[in-house]
């Protein structure tokens, strides 16, 4: 008996890879077009289905397009970025000064994805151990709306030099809601062929082939062939 083909057809599998490896993370170039409801509440949608633990749906969505409210989180930002500054010295500190790290009122939107801590209640299903599987849960909605947010065109930043708590005091959040995400959304001109940081010479992506071990750390693959095709970093995201 044939098997089932579950595969998307080639080129919805080459799209969705196509999302992937050109997602980015954008923080200039944004467009003040708004983003039209039917297309927002797709992103929202695809957020909305991601995985999560014990099925209990953590996530919340605050819309920002408040200018009063985007200025006192810039603020914030403002702040801890210059604490940030003083990690670095010389060429670095030069560097990271001249980086583009938010884009807080430049872009239509801003988006707070948090994670209700307390949703599910005080026994969710596969969460007794690792108790952080709800926050993790929260960073899935977050890519999903990222790889839809690229297939629609869309740029997304994410601000992560920013208190936590000085961000939900900002924005009015329950005790047991933690704020995981600070987005920044909209069109934008274009999406880098490289990552920012990477053009701008902060870090280049490791090679995959080094970060892969073979049932134990730091142990060599068994498979040849595998090892083979992870050095090769032209191979194409689809086959035939």
């Amino acid at each position: 008996m044939n098997e089932p083909d579950n595969r998307f057809s080639e080129s919805e599998r080459q799209g969705l890879y196509r999302a992937i490896r050109e997602r980015r993370d954008v923080r200039s170039q944004f467009l003040p077009d708004p983003i039209p409801p039917p297309v927002l509440a797709r992103l929202l949608r695809a957020a909305h289905h991601a995985p999560s633990v014990g099925f209990m749906q953590p996530w919340d969505f605050i819309l920002i397009e408040s200018l009063e409210v985007r200025r006192a989180v810039r603020a914030i930002y403002e702040r801890e970025n210059r604490k940030a500054a003083e990690n670095y010295r010389g060429e670095e500190a030069v560097l990271y000064r001249r980086l583009k790290l938010e884009g807080i009122l430049e872009s239509p939107l801003n988006l707070c994805i948090t994670c209700d801590r307390g949703r599910g209640g005080p026994h969710v299903l596969g969460r007794n151990t690792i108790l952080e599987t709800d926050l993790f849960s929260v960073c899935l909605a977050v890519q999903n709306l990222w790889l839809a947010a690229r297939a629609e065109g869309i740029g997304v930043g994410w601000v992560s030099i920013i208190d936590p708590d000085e961000l939900a005091g900002t924005l009015r959040l329950p005790a047991a809601v933690y704020p995981v995400a600070y987005l920044c959304i909209g069109y934008v001109n274009e999406f880098l062929a490289r990552p920012e940081l990477e053009v701008a010479g902060w870090r280049s992506r490791l090679p995959l082939h080094g970060l892969v071990h073979g049932n134990l750390w730091g142990r060599p693959l068994e498979d040849a062939g595998l090892e083979a095709a992870l050095r090769d970093e032209q191979a194409p995201d689809v086959g035939t």
